[in-house]
């Protein structure tokens, strides 16, 4: 029964997250992919935010940008078979996207969400994002290979990959995000939720687009996830899906150095191949 839950949370968090067109604006029907991937759609994003040309978008044809695409998650698939770099990847893919402020209508990309921004510092070297540099360093000869896609597309790939490898189905995900082109373009540290509280006995602060200080856990993850957009039932199903990998004190600050279920001799795999990832953390 426990299995089952972890799937369905995750799902529904890889589904909101890789999926949802307020994380990913993109520019007109030529450029955008997703459903049954990699399929072509014509759903046009969030036009709200969307530039009128799309310059952080490789100017492909839908077959062209298809076929690497292919190439890509192909490519994706062998680096987390091999890996055990399932949980890594979707915290990647929703960090990347967890920047969003649906109440910004501003001109693309000043609502963040899903531009691959997080591959630039500083928003790499935000507390929240400790660890996730060799998440993005383990795509970079992905990104090589097909240069064509996006780093944004190529993160949330990495989510939905990382969710189907683990034994969940697959998620059909929409592709035609655009990068952000600078470091400028990065969100403002302090939009993603706090683990603990802090000195103050409150969890969040005052440094993101919007204001998430409250003194208590669900009061600061409403103001967080709210701030996207999302419902009480998605912020559970997000919540949830964190029993998909490790809490690493270099990362999130929390977690032992190791458990009996992470001391390297257990067999994590749900196809029964030896690996369990690095050793040590444990279960959130």
């Amino acid at each position: 029964r426990r299995h089952k839950m972890f799937v369905r949370c995750a799902i529904f968090a890889a589904a909101v997250l890789t999926g949802a067109e307020a994380f990913a604006p993109a520019v007109g029907s030529a450029r955008i992919f997703g459903a049954a991937a990699p399929a072509v759609s014509s759903r046009a994003g969030n036009a709200r935010t969307a530039p009128s040309m799309a310059a952080g978008m490789p100017d492909v044809s839908v077959d062209a940008y298809t076929e690497q695409l292919r190439g890509a998650k192909a490519e994706v698939d062998r680096i987390i078979d091999a890996t055990n770099a399932n949980p890594i990847m979707v915290r990647l893919g929703w960090h990347d996207s967890g920047t969003h402020d649906a109440s910004i209508t501003e001109a693309w990309p000043k609502s963040g969400g899903a531009i691959g921004s997080i591959r630039f510092k500083p928003e790499i070297m935000h507390g929240a994002n400790a660890g996730l540099a060799g998440a993005v360093k383990m795509l970079e000869p992905v990104k090589t290979k097909f240069p064509k896609v996006t780093y944004a597309d190529l993160f949330q790939m990495a989510s939905a990959s990382g969710i189907e490898l683990a034994g969940g189905p697959k998620i059909g995900v929409k592709y035609g995000r655009m990068d952000a082109t600078s470091p400028e373009q990065c969100s403002p540290e302090g939009n993603l939720p706090d683990a603990e509280a802090g000195p103050n006995g409150k969890y969040g602060g005052t440094s993101g687009t919007k204001p998430t200080e409250d003194p208590t856990p669900n009061g600061h993850l409403r103001k967080v996830f709210g701030r996207m957009g999302l419902n009480d039932e998605e912020i559970v199903a997000l919540s949830g899906a964190h029993t998909l990998g490790r809490a690493f004190k270099d990362r999130s600050g929390l977690g032992a150095e190791k458990t009996k279920f992470t001391d390297g001799t257990k067999v994590a795999r749900k196809d029964g191949k030896a690996g369990i990832g690095g050793e040590g953390g444990a279960s959130w």
